[in-house]
């Protein structure tokens, strides 16, 4: 039931299709043209992941992989989606699966309650008000090992915990928190992690074949090649606030954003900071060939009524031209995309600003823009708060045409933070959200 399988054969053409689509649709929204499109978006489909046994699940890809599930259901597949060749089918990814906080002597720990699970690609399609998974592709070592989701290095990472925070779990240099996905026009797949934070290609069969981290990271005893190629100013990344969004370019081109700004030089201000970073990365290669400030808008714009400005995250990125992008700005309860158009002259990539030396920091300016940094312009695609019917913590967004949004959740797997997560038996008490995918009918 969830094999993997190539679908490479049509791709380029549909990016393409899509590509040329979504770029009309910004343009209609740009100049404001109706195209008798009804005035206002509006949701026009909602489909719902039914319950699946996380254990079911994962042990159908990799045979024993997960003994005691908690009666967790599969969820978490929310963290991006891309179109697939077929209308309405679509790869999401799962992040690093059922985790939570609990507070122990004042301070929180970070608990992994399924250790086993394996972060997977998977294939869904929209059947009525069901979201039906057609296939699934687990995510693994060089030699077919699960990858799993635990942390990496004792000295970057949250410590891994059991379910109730009582026991210590080993670190895991080959885990991976994914989260961002695309497929390549070969049929293999680029995914972002927040860990490293790291860019990730793993072969339509779901292996890891080149894990792209920052320069200095030194990460060893991992069953895959990394290489380090990211800014090393990437190193100052704030804890579980990595590399979140992914877009691939008509032309092949990578952009990876992060999620949050990065701790640079502190984490005061950091998370005081409105300033995040994107990069370009050329899969040809194999570098780094650009670096991009972005400003987020003030917090209560992207979200009324919110006050805490390290709320603000970047969690999808969709290409809609050769040079153009949609950017998602969000918090958990809130989410707006703009339009933002890559330029040449915006690129800080080698500069001062990628020195940990520099001070006052890129993140640490009040208005870079003034301070005579280049800024990535941006105008406003549209309000996801104003459409009723639109779930929260939206991470994965699609164009499928130009006047198609489609937008996934991501329900962290039932999972809520704190020891009354679970019940004396040690099973999950469901948070009863689901994960939805929803059409968006756009003007």
């Amino acid at each position: 039931m969830f094999t993997g399988g190539g679908e490479g054969r049509g791709m380029l053409s549909r990016i393409a299709w899509v590509g040329t689509a979504a770029l009309t649709a910004v343009a209609l929204v740009a100049s404001g043209a109706q195209a008798h499109q009804p005035a206002q978006p509006e949701v026009i489909g909602t489909a719902t992941l039914p319950d699946l046994g996380l254990g079911a699940f994962s042990n159908a890809l990799i045979k024993n992989s997960v003994g005691n599930d908690r009666k967790i259901d599969l969820g978490g597949i929310g963290s991006d989606i891309y179109p697939a060749d077929r209308p309405g089918e679509f790869w999401t990814v799962t992040d690093r699966g059922p985790n939570g906080q609990i507070k122990i002597d004042g301070t929180n720990r970070r608990t992994f309650p399924v250790p086993g699970f394996d972060p997977a690609i998977v294939k869904v399609k929209a059947v009525g008000d069901k979201l039906k998974v057609l296939s699934a592709i687990p995510i693994t070592t060089r030699h077919g090992a699960p990858v799993t989701g635990l942390s990496n290095q004792e000295s970057r990472d949250e410590l891994p915990y059991t379910y109730d925070a009582s026991t210590r779990l080993a670190v895991n240099p080959n885990g991976l928190d994914t989260e961002g996905l695309v497929r390549a026009h070969d049929g293999t797949f680029w995914l972002v992690d927040e860990y490293g934070p790291s860019l990730v290609h793993v072969s339509a069969r779901g292996r890891v074949l080149n894990r792209y981290v920052p320069k200095g990271l030194k990460l060893t005893g991992a069953d895959y090649p990394v290489i380090e190629a990211l800014p090393s100013i990437f190193l100052t990344r704030k804890i579980n606030r990595g590399l979140e969004g992914l877009a691939q370019l008509p032309g092949g081109d990578l952009i990876l954003a992060l999620q949050s700004p990065l701790l640079n030089p502190s984490k005061k201000i950091g998370e005081a900071s409105r300033t995040t970073r994107l990069v370009r990365f050329s899969p040809h290669r194999a570098k780094v060939t650009a670096e991009y400030v972005y400003r987020f808008d003030p917090v209560d714009v992207v979200d009324p009524g919110e006050t805490d400005t390290s709320a603000l995250k970047i969690s999808s990125v969709i290409a809609v031209g050769r040079e153009t992008l949609l950017v998602q700005e969000r918090t958990d309860n809130a989410a707006r995309l703009h339009r933002v158009v890559l330029r040449d002259c915006d690129n800080i990539l080698g500069t001062v600003w990628d020195d940990t030396a520099t001070t006052p920091s890129l993140e640490a300016l009040a208005d870079p823009a003034a301070a005579g940094v280049p800024v990535l312009s941006k105008k406003l695609f549209l309000d996801l708060n104003t459409i009723a019917g639109v779930p929260k913590k939206i991470e994965g967004v699609a164009l499928t045409s130009k006047h198609t949004l489609v937008v996934i959740n991501d329900n962290d797997f039932g999972m809520t933070d704190g020891p009354a997560a679970f019940d004396a038996n040690g099973d999950l008490v469901d948070s009863t959200i689901e994960t939805k995918l929803v059409t968006i009918r756009i003007p």
